[in-house]
């Protein structure tokens, strides 16, 4: 679906509601980064660093072997404790990139940053500037976003779908007839690249994301 792949240092978006596999989708983005000889960061919100490891060695991806080889850094950041360390972070995170040698970073997720201010236009002034950092580490960056209640394309709060150079939406299918509730991926956009404008089912393998390619959900 995305022809020529991603460009490099390009900031990406997945968006999904829960269980559409946003978190499988951002550690096996960074599993084959390492697999090419890459270095990669996962930071992580919403989960302890152990579960994050755990979760992708269940599925064969060798995260605690490539943590203790110095390839990936798993970051487990309690949001409490980013609310009031987000300028400090935003700061040093071009620094901790460069000395650690990263070239992919994902960060699940960006919803619980969004939800640390109450004020619309603080969390957009905060959200851009916080990915005007990522852009300026120099890596090829996915975060996550929770969808919104009222739209599966678009993001919770409506701001970071603007703020990327692609957007990937991951949504549940309900068929009329509810005989089966199917998963189905859909690119929206990427900058400078050619991509798909179908929309793909897929399912949340032990391997990952397996899109069905030939297959079409009209």
């Amino acid at each position: 679906m995305i022809q020529d792949g991603v460009p490099e240092r390009s900031l990406i978006v997945t968006i999904g509601e829960a269980g559409t596999g946003k978190t499988t989708f951002g550690l096996q983005f960074l599993h084959e980064a390492i697999e090419n000889g890459e270095r990669a960061v996962f930071i992580t919100l919403e989960e302890s660093r152990e579960r994050v490891v755990q979760s992708a060695t269940e599925k064969g991806w060798e995260f605690d072997r490539h943590t203790e080889e110095g390839n990936l850094a798993v970051i487990d950041i309690d949001p409490i404790e980013m609310a009031n360390s987000l300028t400090s972070i935003r700061n040093e995170l071009p620094r901790l990139v460069e000395e650690f040698g990263a070239s992919r970073l994902v960060l699940d997720s960006v919803s619980l940053l969004e939800m640390m201010y109450d004020d619309q236009s603080t969390r957009r002034t905060e959200i851009y500037d916080f990915t005007k950092s990522l852009k300026q580490a120099g890596v090829t960056t996915m975060v996550t976003s929770e969808a919104s209640e009222d739209n599966s394309f678009a993001s919770r709060y409506g701001i970071i779908e603007y703020l990327t150079d692609a957007v990937v939406v991951l949504r549940y299918i309900r068929p009329e007839d509810f005989r089966e509730t199917r998963l189905a991926v859909e690119i929206q956009k990427i900058r400078d690249a050619n991509h798909s404008r179908e929309t793909k089912p897929y399912e949340i393998t032990h391997q990952g994301i397996s899109v069905y390619r030939q297959a079409n959900i009209f």
